[in-house]
């Protein structure tokens, strides 16, 4: 992974950036059920081999896929409120209907706030194999656990950390304002770089 960073430093188009970023991500994958630990171990139905969507095809694609839709809609309602078009973005292509803004801005956040919360409710037993259902090849989750994974998203966001720059404790859902409006001064030419949020 610290290979694929260094080359996605120096990447000479978007399109061999992406391809990096997609060789990164498989490669993650191919570890996460590691960081399942017992909840995998113990519910073979939350064993993990890849990456599934439209439809997910298991339960962790399940609660990842969620997890992912809160996130972009997370950032899509951050966006809106510092005054981005969240529908306009670098390396997401704008479509109909896409806020490719907010899918840009999600990248660096999935496994901070998205795949933690997967990890925390299969872990912690929040969320059971009984949570599921299958219809044709797709896995969705019952009402009361996607009730149990949202509030543990909701959980992650109301965590605090320190930020890198400033030095104080914020939530990671003010975090992501914060970062937002550092985007809004970097592009009005106010800092030289746009410094992303990194975890310890």
């Amino acid at each position: 992974m610290a290979h694929l960073a260094g080359r996605a430093a120096h990447a000479p188009s978007t399109a061999e950036l992406l391809g990096i970023e997609g060789e990164a991500a498989a490669r993650y994958f191919r570890l996460f059920t590691v960081m399942l630990g017992d909840g995998a171990r113990e519910f073979p139905e939350f064993q993990f081999e890849k990456r599934t969507r439209r439809p997910p095809a298991d339960p962790v694609n399940a609660l990842l896929s969620l997890g992912y839709a809160l996130l972009t809609r997370t950032w899509l309602t951050t966006l809106s409120a510092v005054g981005f078009d969240a529908y306009l973005g670098f390396y997401h292509r704008p479509r109909f209907g896409r806020p490719a803004l907010a899918l840009d801005m999600m990248e660096p956040f999935r496994p901070i706030l998205a795949d933690s919360a997967v990890i925390q409710v299969i872990n912690n037993g929040e969320v059971k194999p009984d949570g599921f259902f299958r219809a044709g090849p797709a896995v969705s989750l019952k009402p009361h656990a996607r009730r149990a994974f949202i509030a543990a998203y909701e959980r992650r966001l109301d965590q605090e950390v320190t930020h890198p720059v400033f030095g104080y404790r914020v939530s990671m859902r003010r975090l992501l304002e914060v970062q937002a409006r550092l985007l809004a001064r970097h592009l009005q030419g106010e800092i030289d770089e746009y410094p992303h949020y990194l975890v310890r």
